[in-house]
């Protein structure tokens, strides 16, 4: 297990990619989301928002993709990303 950080959602970009308070661009390990433009790719992306927006993380870096840390991360203990795969959108 690697190095976890606790981080605030700044923003939620899309259904996979969030912002946090300090500006590290994370993008949710194992999950892919409709591209923005899309039905789908909005509900992904209020699905995130609603999760983590505003909230307080957990996540621990497996990999760096387009400048953006690739992280598993959790809220309260949960996986968000086991969430999101749950939901459909497994990579």
């Amino acid at each position: 297990m690697g190095e976890r950080y606790r981080a605030t959602c700044k923003h939620v970009e899309d259904g996979d990619t969030f912002v946090t308070a300090n500006d590290n661009w994370i993008r949710l390990a194992r999950v892919d989301t409709p591209e923005l433009g899309t039905a789908q790719g909005s509900l992904a992306k209020k699905i995130l928002q609603g999760l983590i927006e505003g909230k307080e993380i957990i996540y621990e870096q497996v990999g760096v993709s387009y400048d953006r840390k690739v992280s598993e991360v959790w809220i309260n203990n949960k996986s968000v990303n086991d969430y999101m795969r749950a939901q459909g959108y497994p990579a």
